[in-house]
């Protein structure tokens, strides 16, 4: 029986050390740290995409820009380089936040079905923004990445996989679940959930739930428009309706009052990155 004992405390002991070392993991400044720089890095991407469809809105003819495209962009510039090494450093630090979320439910979301999934909506916001850290690396360095999120391009290759129509058609329909999703965060205030408002001044607390409501209306309108085409797409089985971000906010452009409608986004864009600010100090991460 005394071994028996013997062999149990001993097996325990593996899991124990795992479990500290989960929570230490878990409650690590570092990784908090790596949660408010990212939102820093974030909230500049957004501005800057804003900035540009302002151009665009006001007279400059060009393709509006998604994130990608302003990474591009930069590399025109003469501190384009050193801003594009910043920006990896925060996308980075940003996906290794998104990343503990999902490993290590650095949120509290839980392991239930609803917790796991939110978990793994982690995960998927985690690999986008390695996938942006590293173009913006490719970029400072002077190479190129290949086909510069070309969506009509990159639709075509899938359409070409196995269940290629219906991969297209699932990735749209997700668009248009998180464009919509961003409006109901907007209606309800949602997003308030995760922020210290105690440690706001009141005028702070009054324009950072404005700055959200815009923002995430702004976000719900492109990412469900992208979606619509995408998903359009793959309905029509022609990749030359796929757009992404800059597509979509190329779509508002053309419209009859496009001035109008593209710089009622691009302010709400730039009001979520902003936003963004506030949610790098106040957010618990």
């Amino acid at each position: 029986m005394s071994d028996l004992l013997a062999n149990r405390r001993r097996q325990a002991r593996p899991r124990g050390a795992v479990r500290r070392t989960e929570r230490r993991m878990k409650d690590s400044r570092w990784v908090e740290w790596a949660g408010r720089i990212g939102h820093v890095a974030k909230g500049v991407s957004y501005g800057l995409i804003a900035v540009l469809a302002l151009q665009v809105a006001f007279g400059d003819r060009r393709q509006p820009r998604d994130r990608e495209g302003v990474l591009r962009e930069l590399t025109g510039s003469s501190f384009g380089t050193a801003v594009l090494i910043v920006l990896a450093l925060g996308f980075f630090a940003y996906a290794l936040w998104q990343f503990a979320c999902l490993v290590l439910d650095r949120t509290d979301e839980g392991s239930g079905p609803k917790g796991l999934a939110k978990r793994a909506r982690h995960g998927g916001v985690g690999v986008l923004y390695a996938a942006s850290a590293v173009v913006a690396v490719s970029l400072a360095l002077g190479s190129d990445t290949g086909s510069g999120g070309n969506e009509k391009a990159e639709t075509a290759l899938v359409f070409d996989w196995p269940f290629g129509r219906w991969i297209v058609a699932g990735v749209g329909l997700g668009l248009v679940a998180f464009g919509f999703h961003n409006l109901y965060e907007a209606t309800t205030e949602k997003f308030r959930r995760d922020l210290r408002e105690g440690e706001m001044g009141r005028a702070l607390h009054s324009w950072s739930v404005r700055m959200g409501v815009f923002g995430h209306v702004a976000r719900g309108v492109v990412f469900a428009l992208a979606g619509v085409f995408l998903t359009k797409a793959a309905i029509d089985y022609d990749p030359d309706e796929a757009v992404g971000i800059d597509g979509a906010l190329a779509k508002l452009a053309a419209h009859t009052y496009g001035t109008w409608l593209l710089s009622a986004v691009a302010f709400g864009l730039l009001a979520y990155a902003l936003f963004c600010l506030v949610q790098a100090r106040y957010r618990d991460v």
